[in-house]
């Protein structure tokens, strides 16, 4: 199993934009390739930091649906609408759980 973060560092005062757009989308990225997703914000780091935390079983499967090879969702593709305007830029972290 594998914990992976995704660490945005969003543009001043829009972290909760980007939070709701997040939490929105979550459900629908909820299934069996990811699994306990948290939205989270920071309190004690680089100010307006907003990180997606989700934990997966196939890096393989997850790299397929990172490059497009998953299937398309409409839905998510509606709420995800403009949140590239909302971030400055980012990081992925990839752990392994043990």
């Amino acid at each position: 199993m594998y914990l992976v973060r995704e660490v945005f560092k969003s543009k001043p005062g829009k972290a909760k934009e980007l939070v709701k757009k997040f939490k929105l989308a979550s459900k629908y990225f909820e299934d069996d390739s990811m699994k306990n997703i948290k939205v989270m914000t920071d309190i004690a780091t680089t100010y307006w930091t907003v990180v997606m935390q989700y934990e997966v079983e196939d890096l393989g499967q997850f790299a397929k649906e990172v490059r497009g090879g998953g299937k398309p969702q409409p839905e998510v593709e509606k709420i995800m609408e403009g949140y590239i305007d909302l971030v400055e830029g980012g990081h992925r972290e990839i752990f392994l759980i043990e």
